[in-house]
């Protein structure tokens, strides 16, 4: 369900007045069998204001565009870590999704690493596990991410069966090439340049991380 945008009243309230008042004013010119030269000039201010007043409201849909709906995702809220992994993975993986469920848009996050999910948070979809589709494939192979600005434009959308079904936006972020993080957002466009700077710098983190602990099993 979208939320209403709380500022569209607002933002068309100066079209609406000024659509009025010239409606008034026409209405009044119409009644009026003597127009007298006071009466003409005061027509012309008025047909002046609620011109501006319109091009005012006109101009507030442009510079001040309205958001992007929000929506409430589809899922049940949880938190799956695998229980195989070390704790000090466990405890530093619930840290940074925890930091990234409540510092950005992202509602939904999983994390592929060697072949098996390790962690889904937050609005859980009905596919436990990822199989990674072409996209994913790309960002662990290139390890570019990928930010998929409104999901439904888009064919390849069908992979992320592992996210809610009504996700709005999605960045698939590189754990070296063993990995992805996915983000799952409830609202189109969302993301700043800052928000993925920021999701870079933790996989990166989460990324070497990973690396060593599987590193460190391999040598043992």
């Amino acid at each position: 369900m979208t939320k209403p945008d709380q500022t569209l009243v607002l933002r068309r309230l100066p079209i609406w007045v000024g659509g009025l008042a010239g409606t008034l004013l026409m209405v009044n010119r119409l009644v009026t069998p003597v127009l007298t030269e006071s009466q003409a000039r005061a027509d012309v201010l008025g047909v002046i204001a609620c011109a501006v007043l319109i091009l005012t409201g006109l101009l507030w849909q442009r510079v001040q565009p309205r958001s992007p709906d929000a929506v409430e995702l589809v899922g049940e809220e949880g938190f799956e870590l695998d229980p195989t992994l070390p704790d000090d993975i466990k405890t530093e993986l619930a840290w940074a999704s925890h930091l990234l469920l409540t510092n950005t848009v992202t509602r939904s996050l999983v994390v592929y690493y060697d072949g098996h999910t390790i962690l889904r948070r937050g609005i859980l979809g009905t596919v436990p596990q990822v199989t990674p589709g072409t996209i994913v494939q790309r960002v662990m192979t290139t390890q570019k991410p990928v930010y998929l600005v409104k999901l439904d434009l888009y064919p390849g959308r069908v992979e992320f069966n592992y996210l809610p079904d009504n996700t709005q936006g999605v960045i698939c972020q590189p754990l070296g090439d063993r990995g992805v993080i996915i983000l799952g957002a409830n609202v189109p466009r969302s993301y700043t340049a800052q928000d993925e700077a920021w999701v870079s710098g933790l996989s990166d983190k989460l990324a070497l991380t990973l690396q060593d602990r599987v590193s460190c099993g391999q040598q043992g």
